[in-house]
């Protein structure tokens, strides 16, 4: 780990007005007023094929750099908009180029928005996939519903969505590398009395 975590964001819209992109930018913020260096890797910006295992690292395009990025990072915060019932396919291709090795005992934060209902099957499906990858999920998911009443001229409109996407942001800090400190404390010998 390093000194001051490091925290990388990935959302999994492409749209150019995405609310996803706007709830991981804000827990990326709020991880860097808790003392975290961040980088939010917009997938717009790179180029992703489909992932095919029979194909060399010249056909990966910017994946071997995406999971190098992955590999590096303290923890992360993954977000995706509820398509179809699960996550989005532009974040499912980024965590099909990364290893075990890349997302092994990082912690992970994960938001889902949904233009309906909360969006349970993609927190759900998220969760499985890190879960797969030997990643440290935190516990508590945030669930952006309602997109439309969400997010207003490309900020959070709701002041309770805010506050859990800041509380992810603060929590991935908090508990950055939890999944290398020890199991237990080491208890202090007491003296008995004789």
């Amino acid at each position: 780990m390093h000194d001051t975590p490091h925290v990388i964001g990935i959302s999994g819209s492409l749209r150019d007005d995405s609310g996803t992109r706007i709830a991981v930018q804000h827990a990326l913020d709020a991880a860097a007023e808790a003392g975290a260096t961040i980088e939010h890797i917009d997938l717009r910006e790179w180029d992703l094929p489909l992932f095919d295992p029979d194909t060399g690292a010249a056909a990966s395009g910017d994946g071997p750099e995406l999971a190098a990025r992955v590999r590096e990072a303290d923890a992360m915060v993954l977000g995706t908009p509820m398509y179809h019932g699960t996550i989005a396919s532009p974040l499912k291709t980024a965590l099909d180029y990364c290893s075990i090795d890349d997302v092994e005992r990082t912690t992970v934060g994960i938001l889902a928005v949904a233009g309906g209902g909360f969006p349970t099957p993609a927190l759900q499906h998220l969760r499985a996939s890190v879960l797969e990858l030997k990643g440290w999920p935190l516990p508590g998911d945030v669930a952006i519903p309602d997109s439309w009443a969400a997010f207003e001229d490309g900020s959070i409109a709701d002041g309770d969505i805010a506050e859990r996407i800041e509380k992810l942001g603060t929590d991935v800090v908090a508990y950055a590398g939890i999944a290398d400190r020890p199991e237990k404390p080491e208890r202090p010998e007491v003296a008995t009395g004789d």
